[in-house]
């Protein structure tokens, strides 16, 4: 007999191939069987009307902390996210030397935007090295299932104490090896692989570059060679670019060193906004001379949410905002600001050059509104609409950033958005040697949310985009679920098959969207964080129990830890 039976639902399998009605069969955790089922089962699911797809599988996120307190994974679980991983960025928090834990949040905090009081009070620190940080996370269970990297940071800081926090310091001989030894063991005690961060953008608290920013080529390559030797392994890459041909040359030989596959983030810059054609032509050129190299692109503009509670406000460097504004609670600040004479003055004033060179003008910045519109056309900037109105845009944009009672929010699109549309996304994620990925859903707590990125993927490509070409609903389907699942060499997930785990969706197609951020204090410590729910996921299974209906967590916890790589069944 079978535990649940999905009856009369449209598959969407994950291997790109056509939508079909057909029924699943879940049976100790693992589908069963698909087709015309007529073997009797414990329970029955309805899906007549819905889509029945593969839990989707996230590899880009950053709940190195947050595993520790939060047995829900939001807001992934809200998302249909079944599978994430984490460990991104060659930032988290194994191994550990008890000594350099402040230092670890401090580096998290100031790459990722996570709370560090939240860090520092959330992380219950039962762990010194890579394999028991995975068995205290395996001792807890949680909604859905967790993979984990080896990040650089913490690797490099643990053989190298204070050395290793320090990017001008050269490790020697010996560390390269001990850094490559610990690779390789948290490997085999079941890391997915190992990753890197080579971009200024990311600093600690402090302000100070992260570790592995200048790392040379004997460091990178002698982890690499160790870790070829386990024969197991992915490596995630991070890197500016500055050199994109030398650059390159390094990733490309820390595979070819290794045999083991490696991602890296291409994204569009303003600054350089071909770059990203040249390096995924680059990926091309290795994937056809048998280098397992893969693109992780985003599927929309990443960008900055601004508002009176998040982290930036387009006035926050103003001198009168920081000091008779700041520092006072939130209904104070909206009182305080609503005030003529106050908004005169912060209207007068110019803002620092730091938060001007951040923000850029107000032609490329535009209220996110309700629904959230992520591809916005140049005529709605605040810029653009100001002019309409005969106003100064810095004027739009503190009105409208007191809407809502002082929740609203500002969206300034910084990569991906250089042409002021979405058709360099379309074309990345159509890319054959690209996933979607970057989505970092557990970090940039108050100033970026794209935790939300599976479900935006699905339904602005899928169905809502007017602004330009669609992409077929199963292409998105198997690039989300088949494709990342297939990245980090998780075979037994990520189609709708027999023998497969049974981690599924059934999403209501025309329902699917998302709701608007917003800022919530549910942190340790009430540390702040943006969330956004999604609409139209009637169910969320994970190892054939729901994990989430129609919105809400259920309480069930099937999920575990991933140890390691996982053989297609």
């Amino acid at each position: 007999m079978l535990d649940r039976l999905i009856k009369g639902g449209t598959v969407v399998d994950g291997t790109g191939g056509p939508a079909r009605k057909a029924d699943v069969g879940i049976r100790d955790g693992l589908i069963a069987c698909v087709g015309e089922v007529t073997e009797a089962a414990r329970e029955e699911i309805d899906a007549t009307g819905l889509l029945v797809t593969p839990g989707w599988v996230d590899v880009h996120t950053h709940y190195d902390g947050q595993v520790s307190w939060d047995p829900g994974l939001t807001p992934s679980s809200w998302h249909g996210v079944t599978t994430v991983v984490m460990g991104n960025c060659g930032v988290g928090f194994a191994p550990a030397e008890p000594s350099r834990r402040d230092w670890l949040i401090g580096l998290m905090e100031g790459v990722e935007d996570i709370p560090g009081t939240a860090l520092a009070e959330g992380i219950r620190w039962d762990w010194e090295t890579f394999p028991e940080y995975l068995d205290a996370i395996e001792r807890a269970p949680h909604a859905i299932d967790i993979g984990a990297q080896l990040p650089h940071g913490a690797l490099r800081a643990y053989v190298m104490g204070e050395r290793g926090s320090d990017h001008t310091q050269l490790p020697s001989p010996e560390e390269i090896a001990e850094m490559g030894r610990l690779a390789r063991e948290a490997v085999a005690a079941g890391a997915l692989g190992f990753s890197s961060s080579r971009t200024r953008n990311h600093r600690t608290r402090d302000g100070k570059p992260t570790p592995s920013l200048t790392a040379g080529p004997e460091e990178m390559l002698g982890i690499a060679a160790a870790l070829g030797e386990g024969g197991r392994g992915v490596f995630e890459m991070v890197a500016d670019f500055a050199d994109l041909e030398g650059e390159f040359a390094l990733l490309r030989e820390m595979v070819k060193v290794s045999g083991l596959p490696m991602s890296i983030t291409v994204a569009q810059s303003d600054a350089a906004p071909g770059q990203w054609r040249r390096l995924l032509d680059l990926i091309a050129e290795a994937v056809a001379e048998g280098l397992p190299m893969r693109a992780q692109v985003p599927p929309r503009a990443i960008g900055i949410m601004l508002g009176l509670q998040a982290s930036l406000n387009p006035f926050g460097g103003h001198p009168t905002f920081r000091q008779e504004v700041a520092d006072l609670p939130h209904a104070e600040q909206l009182e305080k600001l609503r005030d003529p004479g106050v908004r005169a003055r912060i209207l007068a004033e110019k803002a620092p050059d730091t938060l001007q060179g951040l923000l850029g003008g107000f032609d490329r910045l535009f209220e996110l509104g309700s629904p959230p519109e992520y591809e916005p056309a140049p005529e709605a900037s605040l810029q653009a609409r100001a002019e309409a109105l005969g106003v100064e845009a810095s004027a739009l944009a503190y009105d409208l950033m007191l809407g809502e009672e002082g929740t609203a929010l500002l969206y300034r699109p910084f990569l991906n958005y250089t042409g002021f549309d979405l058709d360099v996304s379309r074309q990345m994620l159509l890319d054959p040697n690209s996933v979607p990925g970057l989505s970092d859903a557990g970090a940039h707590c108050g100033m970026i949310c794209d935790g939300s990125f599976p479900t935006f993927l699905l339904s602005h490509w899928g169905k809502d985009r007017s602004r330009g070409e669609k992409i077929p609903m199963e292409d998105l389907v198997k690039m989300q679920s088949a494709d990342t699942a297939a990245l980090m060499g998780l075979g037994d997930r990520g189609r709708v098959a027999p023998g497969l785990r049974a981690d599924l969706n059934l999403i209501d197609w025309e329902m699917l969207g998302l709701g608007s951020p917003e800022m919530v204090f549910d942190l340790p410590t009430g540390g702040k964080r943006l969330i956004q729910k999604a609409l139209g996921y009637r169910q969320t299974l994970v190892a054939g129990q729901t994990i989430c209906a129609d919105g809400e967590l259920t309480g069930e916890l099937p999920g575990r830890l991933v140890r390691g790589a996982r053989p297609a069944p």
